[in-house]
């Protein structure tokens, strides 16, 4: 048994070298075949293996006392049968009727030890006769319905329609992304610039710190020469070129209207005429202005909508 093993592991080894040496040369046949002959060398070599052996017992041996041996085989004293029922039975002489009480203690040990042998080779021969059967019970086993699917050309057909038109509605919106944020990117760089222009405009050479400064070395033209009294002016100036200045002055009170909100004409009040023929006073209210017309009477509900509905 340990020949053929060590021969079939001999094999495997020599088939696997080779097979790594030659395995670039090897077509796709002839690669599967030495990993086949690899695979039933190694279930061979697994088979082939010895039983276990049973655990020897690593106990020293006593030293025995220099006494008679004990024969193991036990004699019987063979006697006749009578005839005779009232005959008693035939009595077993023992070697061990003569011996101490040590040794008597060391057969019981080796007795022991014996059958305990036994029963472990017993159980080695049944382990490898026989195989263990498990049995597992399965409690509310749920059986599977019959699902059954018909696959068409028109449904195939249909569906990769539909992943065509996702695919390209997906690309459409990521091209659109990009466009879009391209555009923001553009629109932010045209304010920036807008934003820089005005800034550069609106910061340019202060004229009044220019023109306090002696000898600046610029005409100032002053218009009008003779502004109209009674009125407020403030002074605007403006570079005609790099020698002169334009003085412009302009009055503040003078055309600018009022842009609140419009007040409504007041109704004129009739006149009336006294039985003296005079023109009556208007009446006058507790703080001494007139009194104003009672307000027109309300008109009915369906009038009110009515026109309400025709200045909508």
């Amino acid at each position: 048994m340990g020949f053929a093993r060590t021969t079939v592991g001999v094999l495997f080894i020599s088939v696997l070298g080779f097979y790594l040496s030659t395995v670039g040369q090897l077509t796709d046949q002839a690669k599967w075949g030495f990993v086949a002959a690899m695979a039933l060398l190694a279930f061979l070599w697994i088979n082939l293996g010895g039983r276990p052996q049973p655990a020897r017992s690593n106990r020293k041996p006593r030293p025995q006392a220099a006494t008679p041996t004990v024969e193991s085989p036990v004699p019987e004293v063979e006697m006749e049968e009578d005839e005779d029922d009232d005959i008693p039975e035939p009595v077993v002489a023992s070697s061990l009727d003569g011996a101490t009480l040590r040794e008597r203690k060391l057969a019981k040990i080796a007795a022991a030890e014996a059958a305990q042998a036994a029963e472990a080779q017993e159980s080695t021969d049944d382990e490898a006769d026989g195989e263990l059967v498990v049995e597992v019970e399965l409690e509310e086993v749920h059986v599977a319905d019959e699902f059954v699917v018909d696959v068409s050309p028109e449904s195939v057909e249909d569906a990769d329609i539909e992943i065509t038109v996702r695919d390209r509605r997906e690309r459409h919106e990521a091209i659109r992304e990009r466009i879009k944020r391209r555009r923001m990117g553009q629109m932010a760089d045209i304010r920036a610039s807008t934003a820089q222009m005005w800034e550069e405009h609106a910061s340019g050479e202060d004229l009044v710190a220019l023109l306090q400064t002696q000898g600046h070395g610029h005409t100032v033209l002053v218009e009008p020469e003779h502004p109209e009294p009674g009125h407020v002016y403030g002074a605007t100036f403006v570079r005609i070129d790099e020698g002169r200045i334009l003085k412009l002055r302009l009055p503040l009170d003078v055309g600018f209207e009022s842009v609140g909100p419009a007040q409504p004409a007041q109704p004129e009040l009739p006149t009336l005429i006294g039985p003296d023929g005079k023109e009556l006073p208007p009446l006058m209210a507790p703080d001494g202005t007139p009194l104003a017309l009672p307000p027109l009477p309300a008109a009915s509900s369906a009038l009110d909508a009515l026109r309400q509905e025709m200045q909508e």
